[in-house]
């Protein structure tokens, strides 16, 4: 009864954030669709993402601007929304592409949104398609473009942060790029997964001292990966879920040799 009374009650303020929100993607797929200049439609794309923020009253506090490097750089950050994403490319620098998963090739709006607005996509599950993709993201850090991902692929309902996949680790080393990490928290509480409604909170976009292509951690993208990770679990308050997963495996009983398992 309280959980449906506290629903009820943040209702209105869902019911127009999703509108702005409604508003601010028909604006951005009229911007991408008509616009021809691809730096023009990443500014307008920039704007759209920032809308729904600054008109809930959402937007976010940034924390460590200074880090930005001035050359090209990969960042990494935790991943905990659908909010992530949006907010990232409203307030990130314009020269960052998002690297996105290949899933969202199946849905045409989103798809044809996020394309027309430099982002890059990803293939995980099938090989042809990610080796392929995966070969781009490198050229592409060669060739010094500065890339955004969410390491993690995918996020959850509970806090956590869980592994983080190599790609944006091998473009940096190919690239020898400065990987920068940035923790993002209140967006998990703004809109949980499997969940539509819409909360206010309060975002925070803390980004950390970059990993310089000169540092130890630079010898192989595990290494990175581990680095990059560590400093952002340092940095949020939330459980570290491989060490987590490690502790549930080392807890269970082992099964006696010759007995069938259940």
């Amino acid at each position: 009864m309280k959980n449906r009374l506290k629903r009820l009650m943040q209702l209105p303020f869902c019911l127009y954030a999703w509108l702005i929100t409604v508003i601010a993607v028909v604006f951005a797929l009229l911007s991408v669709a008509l616009v021809p200049v691809a730096s023009l439609r990443h500014k307008l794309a920039k704007a759209s993402s920032r809308m729904p923020f600054l008109l809930t009253g959402c937007a976010p506090k940034i924390i460590g601007g200074e880090h930005v490097p001035l050359q090209n750089a990969v960042m990494v950050a935790n991943h905990a929304s659908y909010v992530d994403g949006p907010l990232m490319k409203g307030y990130l620098p314009s020269r960052f592409s998002f690297v996105i998963k290949g899933e969202m090739r199946d849905i045409p709006i989103v798809h044809f949104l996020l394309r027309r607005a430099g982002s890059r996509f990803v293939e995980r599950h099938r090989a042809g398609g990610s080796a392929l993709d995966a070969r781009r993201i490198v050229r592409a850090a060669q060739d010094g473009q500065s890339l955004a991902f969410f390491p993690e692929g995918t996020f959850r309902k509970e806090p956590g942060i869980g592994r983080f996949r190599a790609g944006a680790f091998m473009a940096a080393i190919k690239g020898r790029m400065p990987v920068l990490p940035v923790v993002i928290t209140g967006t998990r509480h703004m809109l949980t997964a499997d969940d539509w409604m819409l909360r206010p909170s309060r975002i925070k976009i803390r980004i950390l001292t970059p990993i310089l292509p000169d540092d130890p951690a630079f010898k192989d993208h595990k290494t990175l990966a581990a680095e990059a990770r560590r400093r952002v679990l340092a940095a949020i308050d939330e459980p570290d879920l491989l060490a987590a997963e490690a502790t549930e495996t080392v807890s269970e009983p082992a099964q006696p040799v010759g007995l069938p398992s259940n």
